[in-house]
């Protein structure tokens, strides 16, 4: 029995087009209703959010019978933390503040078992593997796994080509706010300097077969992005959906 088949990395090979939501609120009664949507995928935010691996695995379990895959962001690229989440059950990784080509091979490498990598083999008594369900889960798992990196900033930028040169990774976010901030630009996400290099890197990134990515409640943003090629695009932020719905309810009612 092999391990199970990572669909939001089928879509992606397939040049599919992937519309996603982040989860950053840190309940599971809100990852469990985000997860009845219709969202192709969510991304559980462990960078800026309140998820240690515990409740990283209860916001797995929560989306476990959801239609939309579940992807875990980490709060950075160290080995054992990629280790802990892919033991709890995820399957596809996206790593911030990604600035090199060496730190992203090490990324690959945390990814996969020996002895193309250094993912610790304990998988036997792990969710990700059934608790032993899954015997040929340590044969497999690697054609399941799918690492996202984000270059945010000048220097990932500077190293973005020869990022895009190393197998093992699936996908390149961009992502816009550490960006626009880096590009002297804080707070202005959508900034025609900064578009200007979000939708080159975008460019880039599709044009050598890997698939970029986006986070943005902008309209406009996202459509010039897909249009460059953006292939995982986040829409919404479930703490701003709720934060929004709320101001307006109360901004119309209390006097």
């Amino acid at each position: 029995m092999p391990a199970p088949i990572n669909t939001f990395k089928q879509a992606l090979a397939n040049g599919e087009t992937v519309i996603g939501s982040w989860l950053s609120l840190g309940t599971v009664n809100t990852t469990e209703l985000m997860g009845t949507m219709g969202f192709d995928w969510l991304l559980i935010d462990g960078e800026h959010t309140p998820y240690d691996i515990s409740n990283l695995r209860n916001q797995l379990m929560a989306l476990e019978a959801s239609p939309s895959h579940a992807a875990v962001r980490v709060p950075s690229g160290e080995t054992w933390m990629i280790k802990q989440v892919l033991d709890v059950g995820a399957q596809t990784v996206l790593v911030p503040m990604v600035e090199s080509a060496e730190q992203a091979r090490q990324l690959v490498r945390a990814m996969k078992y020996p002895p193309f990598g250094n993912r610790g083999v304990g998988y036997s008594s792990t969710r990700a593997a059934g608790f032993g369900g899954i015997p040929d889960y340590g044969q497999t798992a690697d054609d399941q796994t799918c690492l996202l990196v984000q270059v945010e900033n000048r220097a990932g930028l500077a190293a973005l080509d020869e990022i895009l040169t190393i197998d093992g990774i699936d996908g390149v976010f961009i992502g816009p706010a550490d960006l626009s901030a880096d590009l002297g630009y804080m707070g202005q996400l959508s900034h025609p300097d900064v578009m200007e290099v979000i939708l080159d890197a975008t460019r880039r990134i599709a044009a050598a077969g890997k698939a970029p990515g986006i986070l943005s409640g902008d309209e406009a943003v996202l459509t010039a992005a897909i249009e460059a090629g953006a292939r995982f695009v986040a829409v919404s932020i479930d703490a701003s959906l709720l934060a929004n719905a709320a101001r307006a309810s109360a901004k119309r009612w209390v006097k």
